[in-house]
Order: C-alpha cells, then structure tokens, then sequence
C-alpha cells in the first residue's frame, strides 16, 4: 500500500474516531437534558394539576374532575395521569400506550430513555385530600434525540468527506516531492538521469530530495566515466591519437573479418592516400605544421568516406592513409577517388603544405575475397603509378578474381535481379544459433541471414546486394519479404526467439513500420519474441527513427539488437535512449581475444560494463575458438556465435 494511501486511511480513522467519541458524548448529553426535561415537565403538570383539582375534591364535583383530566391527558404529552383517594385508592386513570413515531425500533432500543415518575398532593383546606401521579410520553423525547443523532451524523459525514477531499490533495502536494524521487529512482533504472530543481520546504522532504539528486549525479557520472574508459581503451588500442580515425591494426581486424568469410561473391574497395612532400613540411613549418595537414586531410578523408556502409578510414603512419569500403561498386569508386583527390588538393590553398602537390591516391577494387597483403600491394602500386602522374592525381584498377563466373555485375543487372527476385520472392533463409554463455546447449536466440539464389545455382549473400537495394530504393520491399518468411519460419520452428535483419532506411517510413506493427499483432499469443537487428553504424545514423520504431515494438512484445557493436567509432551515450536489448561484439574484437592481456580484453570488458549497467545483454560475434569462448565467459558476456558453435545453414522449412 502506498504511503499516500496509508496515510489517508489513518487521518481519516482519527476522524472517525473523533466522531464517533463526540457522537456518543453529544448523545448522552442530549439524552440527560431531556430526561431532565421529562422529569420537570412531569412534576410541573402534577403540582398545577393537584392545585386546580384541590376545589373539585372538597366539592366531590366528579364532572369537573374528569373535564379537566381529560384536558391535561388528551394534548397527548403524558403516558399515565393517576387520581387517588386519601387511602390511596384510584379514583381515576388516564393511560397512552408507547407508540414512537418516525423513530427506528434499533433507536429505542439501544438508547433507553427513561420518563420518571411526578407526584402531587391535593389538600382540602388542611388536610390531605388525596394525591395525583403524571407521568410524561417519551415519544417526543426520543424524535427529539432521534433527529439530534441524524444532524450529527450528517454534519460529521460531510465533515469526512471536506476532509477526506482536502486532505488527500493536501497529502498529495505534501508529497509530491516524495513521488518525484520515485520517478527518479525508476528513471535510473531506465540509465536516465533526471534532476529536481524545485526543492521541497519541508526539511526532512528537502533533505531526502537533495540526497537523491545528489547520487543521480553521482551515478551519472560514474556511467560516463564507464563509457569514457570504454572509448579511451579502444581509442588507444584500435585508433590514431592525432586525427581520431583508426590505426592499422583495426584497419587489419575488419578486412580480416569481411573477406576471409566463406562466401566467394564480396566486392568492394581499398584506397591507399599519400600526402605528398611531409618531411619537407615537418622540416620548414616543424612537426606541428605537418600534424596539422595530417589532421586536416584526415577530416577529409573521413568526411567523404563515412556515408559509405560498413567503412574503415584509417592512418597507416606518417602521411599515409587507407580506407576500406565494402560492397561499393566501381562506378561510385572512381567517383570518390577523383572527390578524395580534388579535396585534398584544395588543402593548398591554406598555406599547409609547401607545394601545390598534397597528394596521391591509388585505389583497387575487388571481386572476390583477399588478404589485407594483397590489397596494399595492389593500391600501393597504382597510388606510385598516380604519384608519377603528377600532383594530386589518382589512378584506380581491379583486382580480378580467378574465377570469372564469380565477378558482380553492374547496377542494371543487379537492380534487374533484384526485383525479379522480390516478384518471384526467390529469397531463401538461412540460420545462425545464438547459445547463451552461460550454458552452450542453451540457444539463446536465432538469427536469420537473407540469400538470393542466381539461375545459375550460385547463393548472393546479403552482404552483397543489400547495399545494392538501399542505393535502387528497393531495401524496404526487401526487408518486408525476409519479415514474411521470418515469421512463417517461427510458427513452423514452436515459435523459438528469432533474430531478423533489417535496413535502418526502412524504419524511417512510417508506412513500413505500421506495415511491421500490424504483423506483429496477427502473431499468436505463444509467440517468441522477434529482434530486428540493425548494424551500429546504421543505428547511429538513423537513431531517432530507430528510437521511435523500438518505443513501438516494445509495447508488442518485441525488441531490437544492435550488430557490430564497437565498429563505429561512436560515443556509446545513444544507448542510453535507444535501449536494444542486445548488443553483439563486431567479430574484429572477438577473433583479437588471444590472452587476458589483450588489448582485445580489456575493451570488450569495458564495453560489456557499459551494455550491462543499462540492463543490455551482450553478445560476442565470430567464436572460432575454445580459447576466446573461455575467456568471453570471464568478462560475463550473456552470448556467444560463430563457427566454433555453429554456422549458417539453409532453413528448408520455409
């Protein structure tokens, strides 16, 4: 029970308590006056009447007797008039039976009320002539006690409800300061940290309100400086401390993870970038001017490259930078090649460099998958052949692959397979169990990959045509296609949790979200719950619709999962508001998890210290080996996936 409500009940027991003591006292007092009253009223008619009869008595005028009994009796005020002789003997008797009108038989009897007896002697001259007895009705005592218990009882009941009225909103602005430190205390447990400003006047409600206040802003900050730890050790360990972009080693982790999978169809790019003349710089301007062209090219780099998904900008060292874009196609490539080029060169126009040749830039596209080595030769090569074309010039090339059969196609072709492939819903499921950390045999979740089968029998992963469908605008009609056969496969699979994919561009049309919401709600009742997962990168950039889109499905039953956790490079404050119920580890930290003296280690414990002090589970991508799934169990990560547990197979009950 509430203390609002508690102490309502108890001011209103006190109340009640206070009535009824002064109900009782006002009753007996009220019935002592009027059985004072009857008593008076009684003796007072018995001496008049033995004085007016005294004459008739010495006269034996039996008439007169009777006329002026019968005119006291009958006004009805008395219960019994008794005339009697010297000897005591009756002469005459008047009797009303006890009729009481419009009072409650309970009344009468729980409330006695007695009339006494009033006697009076009637003289003749001397001498006693006899005497006479009244006695008074009670009847209109009791309507008059009766009537009085009402008018209490009602001013009192009207008394409780101005009281019942009055105190519960004077309790409630009492303590309303006390229900704002309950909204606090449940708001940090939302991860949301809310400050009152208006402070209560009542001292000990002040002090309570202060003290609350005061361990909100000591467990923000103690959140903050959780996610800032998180940030300096991956900064340190994975990013280049002058232009904030990654180093080589992550630059190494994410090649590594994207092109050694075992699907033969990936394409992309790798772009290698010199600045040009840097030890001349760093010799007439000194280290500062050259760290400042650095950072300057390096916010040019980053700036063309971040709209592209799943990308890596990194520094090398000294002036050399690399960028790694996955799935871009060699018609946008060239593009940003000649943009990284022409920008760059503009950087002469700010006196940073001491010659209008800033840079070169040598990019190699790929078909099929490659080590790091071989794309590093490969642009290395065309960024000297560009080098030796003169200032700020560019040259790009491809890598082909051995397999011709397995070379993408162009924009056309693609968008045309696409959308024969949407018409014929030709998109075949795949499945990846999620096991719990805690005990591998428990699946914690599974999630569904897309594929699209080629007619030549070859399966298209995801990774491949899913950018492709963002950029032809038939992303939100793909990712209706995979939610259909997602839940078909759920009902058919005892309604197991599944996990889905979907595109951020998606949840940003709220004609696609109701679309989503009103399939949700045909779902049965033993349903599992649904996770749309979204690549952090993605997330980041669409936070606010993916926000509104989680509010939505969270009143569903559902929820959403953030993929790639950690690869973004992005302040880990947004999940403070985005709230997923999951978060999985990009693999490029995971297949790093060699020692417990990894630098690897000592960020995915930071990261998981930030997920779980918001009540978000944290899952590891790409386990390949018992030694990293061990060490994963020391830093109490919930999840596990990959290779060593299990790999993607086809779902052929869809």
């Amino acid at each position: 029970m509430s203390l609002y409500r508690q102490l309502l009940i108890f001011t209103l027991t006190l109340c009640f308590v206070l009535f009824f003591g002064v109900w009782i006292d006002k009753l007996q007092s009220t019935r002592s006056f009027l059985s004072d009253q009857l008593e008076s009223h009684a003796q007072d008619t018995a001496t008049s009447l033995g004085l007016s009869l005294s004459p008739f008595i010495s006269a034996d005028d039996d008439a007169a007797i009777e006329t002026m009994l019968n005119a006291i009796f009958d006004r009805g005020y008395y219960r019994t008039i008794v005339l009697r002789d010297v000897q005591g003997k009756t002469i005459s008797e008047r009797r009303l039976p006890i009729v009481i009108e419009h009072v409650p038989d309970w009344f009468v009897t729980s409330v006695p009320l007695k009339a006494p007896l009033a006697e009076a002697l009637i003289m003749n001259g001397w001498n006693k002539a006899g005497s006479v007895s009244v006695e008074s009705h009670p009847g209109y005592a009791y309507l008059t006690l009766w009537k009085t218990a009402v008018t209490i009882t009602i001013y009192f009941l009207l008394t409780g409800v101005v009281v019942l009225v009055l105190g519960g909103v004077g309790l409630r602005i009492l303590l309303r300061p006390l229900r704002r430190v309950e909204e606090q205390a449940e708001a940090i447990c939302r991860k949301e940290y809310e400050i009152q400003e208006k402070l209560p006047r009542t001292r000990e409600l002040r002090s309570v309100v202060v003290t609350m206040n005061k361990m909100t802003n000591k467990v923000k900050e103690m959140f903050e400086e959780q996610g800032n730890i998180a940030e300096r050790l991956r900064q340190k360990a994975f990013g280049d401390d002058l232009t904030g972009l990654a180093n080589r080693r992550y630059l190494t982790a994410q090649i590594n993870v994207v092109l050694s999978g075992e699907d033969p169809l990936v394409k992309g790019a790798f772009m290698l970038i010199q600045i040009q003349n840097l030890a001349e710089i760093n010799a007439q301007k000194g280290y500062a001017g050259g760290d400042e062209l650095i950072s300057k090219a390096a916010e040019i780099i980053k700036e063309h490259a971040e709209p592209w998904v799943g990308q890596v900008a990194a520094r090398l060292g000294g002036g050399d930078f690399a960028v790694f874009l996955p799935d871009i196609d060699s018609e946008d490539s060239d593009k940003l090649a000649e943009q990284m080029a022409t920008q760059l060169s503009l950087l002469s126009l700010e006196n940073l460099s001491v010659s209008d040749n800033i840079c070169s830039v040598g990019m190699i596209r790929y078909q099929a998958p490659h080590n790091l080595d071989q794309l590093l030769s490969e642009a290395d090569s065309l960024l000297i052949a560009a080098r030796e074309a003169g200032p700020n010039r560019w040259q790009t090339g491809d890598l082909v692959a051995e397999d011709k059969s397995l070379s993408p196609q162009g924009k056309v072709w693609w968008r045309k397979t696409l959308e024969k492939a949407l018409a014929n819903k030709a998109l075949t499921l795949y499945g990846q169990q999620v096991f719990k950390r805690a005990d591998t045999t428990s699946i914690e979740h599974l999630e569904l990959f897309s594929r699209i089968a080629l007619e030549d029998g070859s399966i298209v992963p995801a990774g491949i045509f899913i950018p492709l469908a963002e950029r032809s605008a038939l992303v939100t009609d793909l990712d209706r296609q995979i939610i259909l056969k997602g839940i078909q496969y759920q009902s058919e699979s005892q309604n197991q949790p599944i996990a889905i994919n979907i595109s951020a561009t998606s949840v940003s049309d709220q004609t696609f979200v109701d679309w989503v919401l009103y399939k949700l709600r045909d779902l049965s009742p033993n349903s599992g719950p649904i996770y749309f997962e979204f690549a952090e990168f993605s997330a980041v950039q669409h936070l606010e619709s993916i926000k509104h889109f989680a509010q939505q499905i969270k009143a569903a039953g559902h929820s959403i999962g953030l993929d790639h956790f950690g690869r973004s490079f992005s302040n880990f404050g947004y999940l403070k508001s985005l709230q997923p119920e999951y978060v999985k580890i990009d693999a490029a930290f995971t297949r790093e998890l060699e020692t417990e003296n990894s630098d690897s280690y000592f960020f995915i414990g930071a990261l998981a210290g930030v997920a779980h002090s918001l009540d978000i589970k944290v899952i590891a991508e790409g386990v390949e080996k018992d030694a990293q799934l061990q060490i994963l169990g020391d830093l109490k990560v919930n999840g596990v996936q990959g290779y060593l547990l299990d790999r993607p197979t086809e779902l052929t009950t869809v």
